[in-house]
């Protein structure tokens, strides 16, 4: 004997189960929302604002070779994509993905502080290896101040050598002429070396926290990452802090 179905209540078909807002959203915002999504963007973002200082000291030590290298230099770079891009257009684009790097790796990192606040963490889990890196502990409480001050370079270096407003000796196009007449007030020199230490800080902490970001930190590469942390930096504000020193010693007139 079948038994009689059970009409719904309300007559009609039943309604469609509702979705949640979480599912509504972009499958990133998802990612992003979480704390291995945040850690996935700060390693990814700080890959390439690494990868752009390592690249732009580079170029820069075509100081050392005169202004006719260092000029040609800079018209190739303002022209890299033409006639397909219009002038500097590579360059935007660079700069495009430079702000777009940063206020992610700016956000994932303050929001990553307050997630772990909020979860109970009074301090940030300890790198392996314990106590043995204390400079790994020491970079990472800097970070905030030492953030600010290179966040505040960043912008001044663009008044100085990219605008031109703050070097009252600019010239549009003549790159080592900017660079020579700029660093040679010992003020300004002095900010540039200063900067560049402080960034190096950042450099070290970025560098070292970077795998274990991504996940890729097994014990046995400790050393191996200690290493490449302190050598990158160092590279990094060995190169930026030789050019206003070069400058003030007259090695580049």
């Amino acid at each position: 004997m079948t038994t009689k179905p059970q009409q719904v209540r309300g007559g009609g078909n039943a309604a469609p189960p509702v979705r949640s807002r979480a599912h509504n959203r972009l499958w990133f915002l998802d990612f992003y929302g979480s704390a291995i999504g945040k850690k996935a963007v700060m390693a990814i973002t700080g890959i390439y604002l690494l990868g752009f200082v390592l690249l732009h000291m580079i170029g820069n030590i075509k100081l050392y070779e005169g202004p006719d290298t260092m000029d040609g230099y800079a018209t190739w770079l303002r022209h890299i994509g033409s006639p397909f891009l219009p002038t500097s257009g590579f360059l935007d684009i660079v700069r495009a993905g430079l702000v777009i790097a940063f206020v992610f790796h700016i956000h994932a990192a303050v929001t990553l502080t307050r997630m772990n606040v909020q979860s109970g963490g009074s301090k940030p889990n300890r790198y392996a290896g314990g106590r043995t890196y204390l400079a790994a502990d020491y970079a990472a409480r800097t970070m905030r101040w030492s953030g600010i001050i290179v966040g505040a370079f960043v912008l001044f270096h663009l008044f100085d050598l990219t605008w031109g407003q703050a070097n009252p000796d600019f010239v549009r196009g003549a790159a080592y002429y900017n660079v020579v007449h700029s660093m040679q007030r010992w003020p300004i020199a002095t900010i540039y070396i200063v900067a560049n230490l402080l960034l190096g800080i950042h450099i070290f902490h970025g560098a070292w926290s970077l795998f274990q970001s991504l996940g890729w930190n097994p014990n046995r590469f400790v050393q191996w990452r200690r290493w490449f942390a302190v050598i990158f930096a160092f590279v990094i504000v060995a190169g930026n802090v030789s050019f206003p020193i070069a400058v003030l010693t007259r090695v580049v007139s």
